[in-house]
Parts: C-alpha cells; sequence; structure tokens
C-alpha cells in the first residue's frame, strides 16, 4: 500500500458505459492526486435475475419503469474496455482497481493482472465469492456495509482458510444508503472493527455521504483507506452521480486528507522544529523590578516574571528568592544568578 491514506476514487459505474467517459475519469481522478481508481465489472446476466426490483435511491435517480437488470446491463464495459482503463490508469500513475460482482468478473480481472481486491458490501455473505478471492492471497479491501459483527467474523473466517492472511486485509467502514444520513454514519464503528478483529492491515471508511466532512474526519480516527464515490457531472443519468463527488471536490478531499493525515504526527509530544524558535518570545524569564545593587538579597519584591524567555526560567523561581545579587541589576534585566 502506497504511503499514507490510500484514497480510492469510486468511478463505479459512473461512465455510464461509455468506455471514453471512464478514461477521462481517471484522467480527472489523477489530477486530483488520488491512489487508486476503482470500477465495476459485472454481467447483468450473471448479476441479478431479469425481475430483481432497484434499490430506492437507484428508482429514484433512474425511475421506476425498468428492472434493476435493465439498468444494469446499460452499464456494463466489456473485457476489452477493462484492459484499456487498466493501461490508462498505469499512463496516469494511479492504481487500477474494480469490484467484481461474480466469479466469472473474478477471473475476468485476474487474468489482466489486478492484486489488490476491493470487495462490496453485498457479497460479504457470498461463500463461494470469498472463497474464491480469499484463495489468491493477494490484498483485500473489505466493505462491511448492511453487516453484523457476526457476519464480518463469518466472512473473515472464509477468507483466512482459503488462503488470505488476516494482516492482508482491510476493513471498511460503510454505510450503503445513498447519500448516507449523517445519523446514520456511526463512525465509531470504525474502531470497533479494529479493537474487535485484532491482527487486521487496517480499517478504513466507505463514504456515502454528501459532501467531504466525513471522510475527513474517519482519517482524523485513523483510517487508512476511503473510498468515495466521483462523476464528472452530477446531472448526468445513473444511480450513482447524485451521490458522487465532482472533480474539483474530490481534489479537495484528496487535499484534507493530506493534510490531516500530516497532521496526525508520530504520536510522540516534543517541541517542533517550526515552534522552536517561538519558545524563547513566548517563554519568560525571571527579571528585576527595580534597581537592584549588588549584595542585595532576590526577594518577591524586586523580581518579577516577563518575556522573553532567554535568562533564567521561571520554574527556579524558588531557588533564586533568598540569593544574593553578584552584580548590580536595573529594571526589566534579566537575572542571570
Amino acid at each position: 500500500m502506497t504511503k499514507g491514506v490510500f484514497i480510492i476514487a469510486e468511478a463505479g459505474v459512473n461512465h455510464n458505459g461509455s468506455l471514453e467517459r471512464a478514461k477521462a475519469m481517471v484522467s480527472a481522478a489523477a489530477k486530483a492526486g488520488v491512489s487508486a481508481v476503482k470500477f465495476q465489472t459485472f454481467r447483468a446476466e450473471t448479476l441479478v435475475t431479469g425481475t430483481a426490483a432497484k434499490a430506492g435511491y437507484q428508482q429514484q435517480a433512474t425511475g421506476s419503469t425498468e428492472s434493476q437488470y435493465q439498468m444494469l446491463k446499460k452499464l456494463e464495459l466489456s473485457a476489452t474496455d477493462f484492459c484499456e482503463l487498466k493501461a490508462c490508469c498505469e499512463n496516469n500513475q494511479v492504481e487500477f482497481l474494480s469490484t467484481p460482482f461474480d466469479l466469472t468478473s473474478i477471473d475476468l480481472l485476474a487474468d489482466i493482472g489486478m492484486k489488490r481486491w476491493k470487495l462490496p458490501s453485498g457479497e460479504i455473505t457470498n461463500l463461494p465469492y470469498l472463497r474464491k478471492i480469499g484463495s489468491f492471497g493477494q490484498e483485500i479491501i473489505l466493505s462491511t456495509g448492511m453487516s453484523d459483527m457476526d457476519e464480518i467474523a463469518a466472512a473473515l473466517s472464509v477468507l483466512e482458510p482459503a488462503g488470505t492472511a488476516r494482516s492482508q486485509i482491510t476493513l471498511l467502514h460503510c454505510n450503503t444508503e445513498y447519500p448516507t444520513p449523517m445519523c446514520d454514519v456511526n463512525l465509531r464503528a470504525m474502531q470497533t472493527l479494529k479493537e474487535a478483529f485484532a491482527g487486521l492491515k487496517g480499517v478504513g471508511y466507505s463514504d456515502h455521504t454528501l459532501g467531504i466532512e466525513v471522510p475527513i474526519a474517519a482519517v482524523a480516527m485513523g483510517a487508512t483507506v476511503i473510498e468515495k464515490h466521483f462523476t464528472l457531472d452530477r446531472s448526468l443519468p445513473g444511480p450513482d452521480h447524485r451521490a458522487s463527488l465532482k472533480p474539483d471536490e474530490l481534489a479537495e478531499l484528496v487535499q484534507a486528507i493530506r493534510n490531516i493525515d500530516d497532521a496526525l504526527g508520530d504520536g510522540v509530544k516534543q517541541p517542533t522544529p517550526s515552534e522552536l524558535k517561538n519558545r524563547p518570545i513566548a517563554r519568560k524569564s525571571i527579571v528585576a523590578t527595580q534597581h537592584i545593587a549588588a549584595g542585595e538579597v532576590f526577594t518577591a519584591d524586586n523580581l518579577t516574571v516577563k518575556r522573553p524567555g532567554t535568562g533564567i526560567s521561571p520554574m527556579r523561581w524558588d531557588k533564586v528568592i533568598g540569593q544574593i545579587a553578584n552584580r548590580s541589576y536595573e529594571r526589566d534585566e534579566l537575572i542571570d544568578a
């Protein structure tokens, strides 16, 4: 995994079945500074039945006159398309990812050399699917939307014996409502995953809220992977455009995440190089409040504490009081005895 937070720009099906639009999305995401661009690989025939209903958010975005099968059929890309997209990602210096939604699509992506697997929330209870991907022994990023802790544990109990060590698995907290209401985000569940499943590669967050503040907060809470939908144009027809970021918003998110990642630091509490120069200016020293003659005793009446902090620290106040001045001092002069 690349250094810092691994940011996945979820292109998904927002290409609307157009290879050229998909390539344009790769270019836009690369300019935004993401780590990877992720698509979705499926055949409608092997993903849904002909009469499967659409989710409520899909009906709102695309209407209710067509079935889920008809909607998805228009969003397919070919095996050749995915080969071209992988090359496009490589040319743009971002990692190519695509989520497979059936066993045939797993084979397709393995054949074109994908080495990291992003598993969607909907497949977390698909034993044959989990077993097949687990058998590769490669890194897995698993979304846990709609799942409870027992289901997540069950998925791990398939992936690990199949051949993927827990140290290669990242769990993503996720809510699969589009868009997710803020009251349903429950970011603390991400930390629950980390505490409950020891030995993971990491935990992260797949975001479906509007805006960018929640994934930024997730990074501050320890997310090592962030996934976020994006689109070239939110007004385009399709199920996911409305809950997706535009390219400029994606760039803003990436920059914010990089800033937070830097700001988290190493946890060691000590002065940093940038602030050391301010210490003598902001701190204070013991100084004279009036003329003090040589041989005079230092008292609370003839001493005080003022900036700058280039003299004796006020933390030595008790040791200085009662000492004899070995020379004379004028008002506001730093004590050096």
